[in-house]
């Protein structure tokens, strides 16, 4: 089943951008890649969605930042979505890490890149800036360090498991490393969006929120320990947009880790209903004939607004982005 992300955002104005799906042959996998705007246009942008996305989710916010004058390239990360592996329970956060690092050495050419990240796509984004140093910018919405107790305690769907959870999941080896377990009974998806509709339709993807991923990928990436350290992180410049409302993953505990980053940084909030943003961003009726409850662009426009309004900032590391009209 194909669930319909975009009945929650409102689309850009205008005609439809441009869009395409590709392949990339990686190690022993297939990676889909969803491509949206002009290939011609003067940024690109890559953006990883986190572990309730993938493409298809993500397309709708891809839409708006293709609209403010980037190429938005975003893989479906091994597990997710259509991309094809041929040993689904032996993918590890590791596999996550050297893709999106190869994936922006293959995107970057003579043009400013911002990467992107959503969600826990937000750690991957700064590892795949830090490990590549070809980021003009990296923007995010949160940054969740598993070492950190806190972080723990909310990305599991009880604070007690998430206190446990390492110290188990490292008694964890062999063939109990490969048991594929649903998403939802380790990770607290009740709370990826304040909307009970889109929570439903998350959770309904099986190539998404709704998806399995083996004990040893959790395993993988409680045990996560970065390559190069905020404080030597020097790369572009940073931009944070939480989500000022989100339930799941609140701004307290992406500050510490992002208060250390050594690069120029801002941290914006975005006024917001939940970690996945939901049909309280949008303004007026969306497709579908649904209304939104409340008003306010999507988080994806703001993002890109953001992006746009701190452009000038960019300019003395050669960025040269480009400001909206």
């Amino acid at each position: 089943m194909t669930s319909n992300y975009g009945t929650f955002v409102q689309r850009p104005a205008g005609p439809a951008e441009t869009s395409e799906s590709t392949w990339l042959r990686w190690r022993d996998m297939d990676v889909h890649v969803a491509r949206i705007g002009e290939p011609g246009a003067p940024v690109r942008l890559v953006l990883f969605h986190g572990a309730g996305g993938n493409a298809a989710a993500m397309r709708p916010f891809a839409e708006h930042l293709a609209g403010l004058g980037t190429y938005v390239s975003v893989p479906d990360l091994p597990g997710y979505g259509l991309t094809r592996s041929p040993d689904p329970a032996g993918i590890r956060y590791g596999h996550w890490q050297q893709l999106a690092q190869d994936f922006v050495l293959t995107e970057a050419d003579d043009r400013p890149l911002v990467l992107m990240g959503a969600s826990m796509g937000g750690l991957l984004a700064f590892e795949a800036a830090a490990a590549t140093s070809l980021a003009a910018a990296l923007v995010v919405t949160c940054l969740l360090d598993p070492r950190d107790d806190r972080v723990r305690a909310r990305l599991t769907w009880h604070p007690g498991l998430g206190r446990v959870a390492g110290p188990a999941l490292r008694l964890l080896a062999g063939p109990l490393a490969r048991v594929r377990v649903p998403i939802r009974w380790l990770a607290d998806m009740r709370h990826i969006s304040n909307d009970p509709a889109l929570v439903r339709t998350v959770l309904r993807d099986a190539r998404g929120g709704g998806g399995s991923m083996s004990l040893g990928w959790m395993r993988s990436f409680m045990e996560w320990q970065p390559d190069v350290e905020p404080e030597d992180f020097s790369t572009g410049r940073v931009l944070m947009v939480h989500p000022a409302e989100d339930r799941w993953t609140p701004p307290e505990i992406s500050g510490p880790f992002f208060e250390r980053i050594a690069a120029p940084k801002q941290n914006r909030d975005a006024r917001e209903r939940g970690a996945f943003s939901d049909r309280a961003t949008r303004a007026g009726p969306a497709r579908g004939g649904r209304r939104a409850t409340g008003g306010g662009p999507s988080v994806a426009l703001r993002f890109g607004r953001e992006v746009s309004a701190a452009s000038a900032t960019f300019r003395d590391c050669g960025a040269g982005l480009r400001a909206s009209p």
